[in-house]
């Protein structure tokens, strides 16, 4: 019932956000989540392995059969019969159970339920590299919209340089080559600005692909300032603070990751399947109880004689060779397991370090590129207030507008890069609430 509620709620949310103009970040991963074929794969595969459980344990059980036969003459000493009149038929109801196996089937029941729990724990990686895609996607798009913006911009600076350029040239105070200068700066700029609406377009035609939606919808802007505590508190953490953080995050890691939990059950399920094969060597024991209640003859009729019997069967292995091949066989997969883990741990480590620089290197870029942008607008500013009297060449405008661009650009890509690192150690870390990694990357949050 919780699910029928939960994906009902999400049909309703999916159907009102679709007919929406604009969506925010939230929108946009539900959207992305309802939309997943894989995890929609995922659903069915968690389905068929939870039958499966169910299987096994059933196998355990008794086993009911029904057995029925019959038989006709045509032929005795006496010559041929009619087969109809010697018709006879019977029924038997059978129950059988293993009484004794070394304890196999609790085994295959145990290696069942970490296959569950393995297809559970693959559903989540592809649930949060789901949610990492789609945050890349719709911070790609923001960032290519602002860089739009700041081509045109650059674009429309370039043109009020070359308007003024060709009055000065008229007027004989600047020469052709400094014309001609404002002039390819113009097309420059106009072919970046080109450019970024491409990029602009491609990007929105990902995430489209990503929500399942047929148009571009208004995207939501970022408000940076509910993360300014943290990137604050990265750009100026120092190297003690950076091993304590560490230590957190691990902690988090190693408790939630899924990556890190399949390879556990990878272990434990080799664990398993190795204490299988030695249990081969183990002879198992089978009981069956028989009972014939109904015959019919063409002769007698129904008849409703009891008779039932009891069986004991047991089945002793004696090639040897063949259960000491596949011993060997589960050990050696027994023995990979152990690396495997190993070998994610150390993976995962260093993919966490890796990480958290990343995140702290973005949070100090983008507070310096945001003081230097500071400092280059106003440098701008009073450039080209020089220009328009004239106390300024067209080249010193042309390299002031550039600076102006690229420090411009270089925030743009430092504030979604910022964003995206985070996106990456939250997937890693598990964590559907960016809230609670911010606390935990803060120290408040134990």
């Amino acid at each position: 019932m919780r699910r029928i509620m939960f994906f009902a709620a999400i049909f309703v949310l999916v159907s009102a956000w679709l007919s929406a103009e604009t969506i925010d970040l939230e929108q946009a991963r539900v959207l992305a989540l309802a939309n997943s074929r894989s995890l929609a794969q995922y659903n069915l595969r968690i389905r068929s392995s939870e039958l499966d459980e169910k299987s096994q344990l059933y196998s355990m059980l008794p086993s009911l059969s029904a057995n029925y036969s019959a038989s006709m003459s045509y032929l005795d000493n006496n010559g041929f019969l009619n087969p109809v009149d010697t018709l006879n038929a019977r029924a038997t109801v059978s129950i059988s159970q293993t009484i004794f196996e070394g304890g196999k089937s609790f085994i295959r029941k145990a290696i069942s339920e970490i296959a569950t729990e393995s297809v559970r724990n693959q559903a989540m990686t592809a649930y949060f590299s789901e949610l990492e895609s789609v945050d890349n996607a719709y911070y790609s798009a923001l960032e290519a919209a602002a860089s739009l913006e700041a081509a045109e911009s650059s674009l429309q600076s370039a043109i009020l340089s070359l308007s003024m350029a060709e009055i000065r040239l008229a007027n004989g105070m600047v020469n052709q080559g400094d014309y001609l200068r404002a002039l390819a700066d113009k097309e420059s700029r106009e072919s970046s600005r080109n450019q970024a609406r491409r990029t602009l377009t491609s990007n929105l035609s990902k995430l489209n692909t990503l929500l399942g939606l047929s148009q571009p919808p208004e995207l939501e802007q970022i408000d940076f300032s509910a993360y300014e505590g943290v990137i604050q508190y990265l750009a100026g953490i120092s190297d003690e603070e950076i091993d304590a953080l560490y230590s957190r995050l691990w902690d988090a890691i190693s408790r939630a990751n899924p990556s890190l939990r399949q390879a556990v059950l990878s272990r434990q399920q080799a664990e398993y399947n190795y204490t299988l094969s030695k249990r081969d060597y183990v002879p198992t024991i089978s009981a069956t109880v028989f009972s014939t209640g109904l015959n019919w003859s063409a002769t007698g009729g129904f008849s409703t004689s009891m008779s039932g019997g009891f069986s004991i069967t047991g089945r002793i292995p004696l090639d040897f060779w063949v259960l000491s091949n596949n011993l060997e066989k589960s050990k050696i997969t027994y023995d990979s397991a152990l690396m495997n883990y190993a070998g994610a741990e150390i993976s995962l480590e260093t993919e966490l370090y890796s990480s958290l620089l990343t995140v702290i290197t973005q949070a100090e870029s983008l507070l310096s590129s945001r003081r230097t942008l500071d400092y280059i607008e106003r440098s701008f500013e009073y450039t080209m207030e020089r220009y328009r009297l004239s106390q300024a060449s067209v080249l010193e405008y042309m390299d002031a507008s550039s600076s102006l661009i690229t420090n411009r650009n270089n925030y743009i890509r430092s504030s979604y890069g910022f964003l995206q690192s985070l996106s990456k150690l939250r997937s890693l870390a598990a964590m559907d609430d960016e809230a609670k990694l911010i606390e935990l990357l803060m120290g408040t949050r134990e």
